[in-house]
């Protein structure tokens, strides 16, 4: 089994009525509890905020960022797969798709401590 990160990308959030936003919430909610109990969620994650900075270079420039105009990363995830197409099978449930969002899947290199 291996570890692949899983980064929610994009999509238009509901916002016309608080009770979308729930029922969005609850299929997020509903989907990460079918992968923890298929002992497939190692890491739920959490959503991010779209304001930060960015840290670049040698003079490790600071500058604002992210910017709207690029994809915005909204959270991550950490799940078990046996392999990368176990893994894109899994992110099929995700709620993003339903909003227009992307799942970037990254496997995670193991490093010897």
């Amino acid at each position: 089994m291996s570890e692949f990160l899983y980064l929610y990308r994009g999509g238009q959030r509901p916002t016309s009525s608080p009770e979308q936003m729930q029922q969005m919430m609850q299929k997020w909610l509903a989907w990460m509890k079918q992968l923890g109990d298929q002992g497939r969620l190692k890491e739920p994650g959490h959503p991010l905020d779209s304001t930060g900075r960015v840290v670049t270079g040698k003079q490790k420039t600071v500058t604002d960022g992210p910017y709207a105009e690029k994809d915005i990363v909204g959270g991550y995830s950490i799940v078990e797969a046996r392999d990368f197409g176990h893994a894109v099978e899994l992110s099929h449930g995700c709620p993003i798709f339903e909003i227009g969002g992307t799942v970037e899947i990254r496997p995670v290199m193991k490093i010897d401590r």
